[in-house]
């Protein structure tokens, strides 16, 4: 058979179908919030939350110049502001709200880590040629990354679940609704949530793979994206010890040190000046903290509280906060005999999530805990769970993809 006859492989032909979904999400995505402002105005402010009403008025944004550039500006928001002025000008931005931590002065922008902010830098720094102003070229290099970080996310999730093909069709079906989660949409904003999602997931398929140095590699990656990095020791500890017995003498060492990878980095990091200054801005301006158990326990008894209040608003959010966090935990314990990796990581970075102080922004956190994709996938096998599905998840993506557009909170 002549070689441009042969049918294309079972994994060029996956890999086609997904990025064949990925674009057309992206794309109906991106126009649906350019156009869903032209058609209809909200009723301003948001009373979601306490402090929501004085984030959310028409001239909220006026003195955040990160967040008032025109180009693409649908797709920032919230924390945009600061990934694009750390990856515009640096941590000590003099455009950035500032707070007194630790007996100093500190940038709102030192809560954040920098790994996001350097890819979007890398991505911008050839864009910033054709014209663009710096901040509009951060942005086009978030949203770059945003979007490409999201098609590697559903390759490794393919990969992840298997070559059968029955399993192969599983992982499109959980890539697919991975993109058409409620707050699926935070992946093709200036958000962490991509890059963190496809560097943990690739960290795993090459430590299943047994390839400990590309493992730890990605590991590095993934604890200076996100605070919750550091869970990637839990299941990459957990596939060093499986395959211990049939590893040679470098292939243990080298998963040992893959395994201590994001303990090592995060520990380093956090004593460093970086991380002090972390430390001090995420307790005195937001209110995060590691383990905050009792905190965490209060503000959960707050957050029912205000759920079953009078304020319509703080109802409808609260209960897609506890609705994402009881999905992600029943998706851990529902493919933990099948991926025991992907539901340790997923319990470690719900765990750190839950106990950091505030029941807040889970809808958003759960996109990076795998395991409820994976488990919604095998539940997608019956074609009426998988209909009904994706007709509400896309429904409620809709939603709070335009309140986002119009700068009201979400997650």
């Amino acid at each position: 058979m002549d070689n441009a006859a042969r049918p294309p492989s079972a994994q060029t032909a996956t890999r086609r179908t997904l990025i064949g979904i990925w674009a057309a999400w992206a794309a109906a995505l991106l126009v649906f919030q350019a156009i869903v402002p032209m058609r209809l105005e909200l009723t301003r402010p948001d009373s979601a939350l306490g402090w929501t009403p004085n984030e959310t008025r028409r001239t909220s944004q006026n003195d955040k110049p990160y967040l008032v550039e025109p180009f693409l500006n649908a797709q920032v928001g919230w924390d945009s502001e600061f990934y694009l002025s750390i990856a515009t000008a640096g941590y000590d931005d003099p455009l950035v709200r500032a707070v007194k931590a630790g007996g100093r002065m500190l940038s709102l922008n030192y809560a954040f880590f920098p790994g996001y902010p350097i890819a979007m830098a890398i991505a911008a720094w050839p864009i910033r040629w054709i014209g663009l102003t710096q901040i509009a070229g951060s942005t086009l290099g978030g949203v770059v990354v945003s979007l490409v970080a999201a098609l590697f996310a559903m390759f490794a999730i393919v990969e992840l679940t298997g070559k059968d093909p029955d399993n192969r069709a599983d992982g499109i079906r959980a890539a697919t609704y991975l993109l058409i989660f409620p707050s699926g949409f935070f992946l093709a904003q200036v958000f962490t949530e991509s890059l963190f999602l496809a560097l943990a997931l690739w960290c795993l398929v090459f430590a299943r793979r047994g390839n400990w140095l590309a493992a730890g590699a990605l590991a590095i990656g993934v604890t200076l994206t996100r605070a919750t990095g550091v869970a990637l020791v839990v299941p990459l500890a957990y596939l060093a010890w499986q395959a211990w017995d049939s590893a040679a003498g470098r292939a243990r060492v080298l998963s040992i040190l893959a395994a201590a990878v994001p303990v090592i980095v995060f520990a380093a990091w956090r004593i460093s000046p970086l991380g002090q200054s972390f430390a001090a801005v995420e307790q005195a301006w937001f209110g995060r903290e590691f383990l905050s158990i009792g905190k965490s326990f209060y503000n959960a008894y707050q957050a029912v509280v205000q759920m079953t209040s009078k304020n319509t608003q703080a109802t409808i959010y609260f209960a897609l906060e506890f609705a994402a966090i009881a999905l992600a935990a029943a998706g851990c314990i529902g493919v933990a005999r099948r991926h025991p990796d992907i539901a340790l990581f997923s319990a470690a970075v719900l765990v750190g999530s839950l106990t950091s102080g505030y029941i807040q922004s889970m809808v958003r956190y759960t996109l990076t805990m795998p395991a409820m994709f994976f488990w919604l996938a095998q539940l997608g096998r019956r074609p009426a769970f998988d209909r009904g599905w994706s007709f509400a998840s896309t429904l409620l993506l809709g939603m709070l993809a335009m309140l986002f557009t119009f700068d009201m909170w979400v997650a």
